[in-house]
């Protein structure tokens, strides 16, 4: 098998089969590979199963180790990551992968499915085992027949080859696509396995001391909340709620809706009655610390491992309809920006004892995205010339010279809220002002910006003609509108579509579309944005002893040494504002300390 496989320069598919989904804690059982069409085109290697002829796992690693490891022996996986994780915690080095094709899958259509199965029976019509299938509860693939494993991994390989040329036609027909998949997505995917393999180190003392406090803060936000309301009740109790606000305190029960235990307390309610009464302020309160309590401060330590002392998330690179990478076990992704209670999560991630924590942070990247996306000459201009956009637009919405701070603020709501969609009443909550008003700030600056609000929406046209919209390299997302009215335009000219007859009267779901297809090229080239600036660090790093350890939103986290602090941070900031050429500079803030709030 190994002088057929190191004999063969065409792609062959891989896959493993392993004990546990967490890469250090999983036994390697057997490793499947096909090279062809035909049922002797494929082969499975029994390393450790409980029962049957296994072989040995030392030797078949290092059997394999000059395929595995060789650019010129080019290879199609379902997912490389997780193999490429499992095979580094055995020593090997995978290299050559060429395709992977979840990741395909995921770049054709973002929201489709893109588990192997799933693929296999949409283009191959295949129906296979899913792995509940083949191992019954309480056990592990190592305790299953070693024929009926060959038969599972067999499937797999074979699905994942056959799959590679359907795949790859679909793609050389939509050209950005396939140069997305090729220069973005798979050499991301090595960037990203190296940084689940580090994970981040974690100050469990602290989160411990933290959680205490935490705990004597929610202790006195109830205090208060009952003071409020006149009498103690459960402040997690959705019915003992409803009955407080409706009830006792007789708040507007228009704002909300009726349930089954009495009228909804959601937190789309509690944002349209805040302001009502002071208890609503405490109640949302508690809600946000005792979820990041819980979320964060209490289950950062349980997910620290014991043999690295650090957190190993698992980005997800095929999950997001925009192109966003996510992040699980634990989500970071969700940790609130530059909040007081974010830097008090952030203090507790460490670097290497004596290293420096480094935080790298896109500036207004999204802005500038849509500064150069709708040509608008007075943001274009403000970002060439380093103006301060929101005091700018806070000038243009005052028709006055100087702004306060206040004012400033409300130029910053409306700047980050009309990227997503924000409508009047929703800015006029937000920004604290009257509806009218909130109105007035929206038509003004939809006035003063008008490429801006053109540009939007031109999208939502697109959108509805297409059925789908692009970001600066050409990744796409789809819509599927459930309005007749919406669908008998499709493939119309989109300047000739009327959206304002078009959007009348329409359902939550496709309002919600409309809005999404107006952000979904901004939000989409930022994260294309950051994985190309990702990909160039990893190569920039391997001269290096600094790693990349995490992406939070439009950030980077590094761990470097001291001594290459100062030659490197002029070289990471260079690397991610050159990562693409726009209208507008892109501009990082790269920063150092001994955690990563001091980094920021």
């Amino acid at each position: 098998l190994v002088d057929r496989l190191q004999n063969n320069t065409a792609p062959v598919a891989w896959d493993t089969e392993t004990t546990a989904l967490e890469p250090r804690d999983a036994t390697l059982v057997g490793i499947g590979c096909c090279w062809g069409s035909q049922p002797d085109d494929m082969a499975y290697i029994p390393i450790a199963h409980t029962r049957g002829t296994t072989l040995d796992r030392d030797r078949v690693l290092e059997s394999l180790r000059p395929i595995l490891e060789s650019e010129t022996h080019p290879k199609l996986l379902q997912n490389a990551k997780f193999d490429r994780l499992i095979l580094r915690c055995q020593g090997v080095e995978l290299k050559g992968v060429i395709f992977d094709t979840m990741l395909a899958s995921y770049v054709l259509d973002p929201e489709k499915s893109h588990n192997l199965s799933d693929l296999a029976f949409r283009y191959l019509g295949i129906v296979m085992d899913n792995y509940s299938d083949v191992v019954p509860k309480q056990k592990t693939i190592a305790d299953i027949d070693i024929d009926a494993v060959a038969f599972y991994c067999g499937n797999d390989v074979y699905a994942t080859y056959q799959l590679y040329p359907l795949l790859q036609a679909e793609l050389a027909d939509i050209p950005k696509l396939d140069r997305l998949l090729h220069q973005v997505e798979l050499p991301l995917e090595p960037v990203l396995s190296e940084m689940e393999y580090w994970g981040i180190k974690i100050d469990v003392d602290y989160l411990n001391t933290l959680s205490k406090k935490l705990e004597a803060d929610l202790d006195n936000i109830a205090s208060q909340a009952y003071k409020e309301a006149g009498e103690t009740f459960n402040l997690d109790s959705p019915k003992q709620l409803s009955h407080i606000l409706f009830e006792t305190l007789q708040l507007d029960k228009r704002k909300s809706r009726k349930t089954k235990t009495g009228y909804s307390t959601n937190a789309a309610v509690l944002e349209k009655l805040h302001g009502d009464h002071p208890l609503i302020g405490l109640i949302l309160e508690n809600r946000t610390l005792s979820k990041l309590k819980s979320t964060y401060v209490d289950a950062l330590p349980e997910l620290a491992r014991s043999d690295t002392k650090r957190v190993h998330t698992d980005f997800n690179q095929a999950v997001t309809a925009t192109g966003r990478l996510s992040s699980s076990s634990p989500n970071l992704q969700n940790i609130p920006i530059r909040t007081a209670f974010s830097r008090q999560i952030r203090r507790a991630f460490l670097p290497e004892p004596g290293w420096l924590l480094v935080a790298a942070d896109y500036s207004q990247i999204e802005l500038r995205i849509l500064a150069h996306l709708s040509q608008e000459p007075v943001l274009v201009e403000a970002y060439q010339n380093n103006r301060d956009v929101h005091r700018l637009t806070a000038q243009l919405l005052f028709e006055k010279e100087e702004v306060t701070p206040e004012e400033r603020r409300l130029g910053k709501t409306i700047n980050f809220g009309v990227i997503y969609g924000m409508g009047a009443q929703r800015f006029a909550r937000e920004a604290g002002v009257a509806a009218s008003e909130g109105k007035a700030f929206i038509e003004r600056y939809n006035d003063r910006y008008g490429k801006v609000f053109a540009y939007l929406q031109q999208m939502k046209r697109e959108a509805i003609a297409q059925g789908y919209v692009s970001t600066i390299l050409g990744r796409r997302r789809y819509f599927h509108f459930e309005s007749s009215r919406l669908r008998k335009l499709q493939g119309e000219n989109p300047k000739a579509i009327d959206l304002e007859t078009a959007s009348k009267s329409l359902g939550k779901n496709d309002s919600q579309l409309l809005r999404a297809a107006a952000n979904a090229p901004i939000q989409g080239s930022s994260a294309d944005i950051i994985k190309i600036a990702m990909v160039r660090l990893h190569e920039l790093l391997a001269n290096y002893e600094a790693r990349l350890l995490l992406q939070v939103h439009d950030e980077l986290v590094f761990e470097i040494p001291p001594h290459e602090w100062e030659e490197l941070e002029p070289k990471i900031r260079s690397t991610m504002e050159d990562a693409i050429a726009l209208s507008v500079p892109l501009v990082v803030d790269v920063s150092a300390g001994d955690n990563w709030m001091e980094a920021k």
